[in-house]
């Protein structure tokens, strides 16, 4: 019986008679619950490394969820409230302060950078026209022009009030403002000094 299976490892193509397909298929049995064993060790041993996952028959702990959370979604999320109620003047006035300067300074950086690119291509633009590498359509630049013109007042005429979707947003901005004065006076201030420095 041994020899057989021997034989069957060694050479698995050969079915000769009855007897070899059923050990075959005997083997190949054995094989598929091998398999089956070592995925279940695989999974209690990943279940073992990682102990905190939470299956879906766990009750999740919102206090220790919430507690993990990073302090700007708790002050800027969606249910979190005035600041007012959570810190004192001078943490508002210091985290408005200190996420205003470094907006502001790096606006200002960025704004530099813009403003070289756009010169810079200007300045090219204008050195390959009168060097002849470029020629212009000035015809077909005042049409287009015109065109946008049209277009704007036609816009701009029909159009006074905003859409629903932006009003929505600017009423959540505005009384965002309203309920932290504190924290938008720090950021104005710390904008202005930041695009100072």
């Amino acid at each position: 019986m041994e020899e057989e299976e021997e034989e069957l490892l060694v050479a698995p193509s050969r079915p000769s008679s009855a007897h070899s397909c059923s050990s075959l298929l005997r083997l190949e049995q054995e094989a598929k619950r091998k398999k089956r064993a070592q995925q279940q060790q695989r999974k209690a041993a990943a279940a073992a490394v990682m102990p905190e996952r939470v299956s879906s028959d766990d009750v999740l702990d919102l206090a220790k969820y919430t507690k993990k959370q990073p302090w700007w979604r708790k002050l800027f999320g969606p249910n979190s409230g005035s600041s007012a109620e959570k810190y004192s003047v001078a943490t508002q006035l210091a985290i408005g302060g200190a996420t205003g300067w470094c907006t502001g300074f790096i606006f200002q950086k960025v704004g530099k950078l813009a403003a070289t690119a756009v010169g810079g291509g200007f300045f090219l633009l204008q050195i390959a026209n009168h060097t002849g590498y470029i020629k212009v359509d000035w015809q077909m630049v005042e049409r287009d022009v015109s065109k946008a013109k049209e277009q704007l007042k036609f816009r701009g005429s029909t159009t006074n009030q905003l859409a629903p979707e932006v009003k929505s947003r600017v009423d959540e901005v505005i009384s965002f403002l309203k309920k932290n004065v504190l924290l938008t006076g720090g950021f104005v201030g710390g904008f202005l000094l930041g695009m100072a420095s």
